[in-house]
């Protein structure tokens, strides 16, 4: 795998693991059970805003990254996107326990782990062991944006960059 771009096709076999968030669940001390989560196949048929960070719980991951979605959920999913997910290379448990303490419920924010930054690193867009920031779209399987931060900074990446390429 190469670096993704608009117009490519999103891979066939990339698979994330996760915690699915239940309502039993749903406190940041208890945990469920990770799973397999084929995005893949899930999302061949969706509208999918996917953003990758280098680790749950840093400052700038935290502060400045996904806030954003957080904020501008409603208006993403309001230009027909089906799924917005999350990911970085922590395991499932952490980034269950991330999304929870930013209190995400349902699956409004998938958050998905990218176990050895397997995925990012097929796409070169990783740092070391950890995911790069990037971000992409991809609807019915096919990427429409694709974009890594050129620094430190979340620019491309962001929501409101994503929001304008919706």
């Amino acid at each position: 795998m190469t670096a993704l771009k608009a117009g490519d096709k999103f891979p066939e076999d990339v698979t994330f693991s996760y915690v699915p968030w239940t309502e039993e669940k749903a406190g940041i001390t208890s945990c469920g059970i990770p799973t397999n989560y084929n995005a893949s196949k899930l999302w061949a048929d969706k509208k999918v805003v996917l953003f990758a960070v280098p680790g749950a719980f840093t400052p700038g991951c935290s502060v400045r990254h996904l806030p954003g979605f957080i904020e501008n959920l409603e208006a993403i999913k309001g230009k027909a996107v089906d799924v917005v997910a999350v990911i970085a290379f922590n395991d499932a448990f952490v980034m269950s326990a991330w999304g929870k303490a930013n209190d995400i419920k349902n699956e409004d924010i998938l958050f998905l782990s990218d176990p050895d930054s397997k995925f990012s690193r097929g796409i070169g867009w990783n740092m070391g062991e950890r995911a790069a920031r990037y971000a992409m779209i991809v609807d019915k399987g096919v990427v429409t944006y694709a974009e890594k931060e050129p620094a430190r900074d979340v620019t491309v990446s962001g929501a409101e960059a994503i929001l304008a390429k919706l």
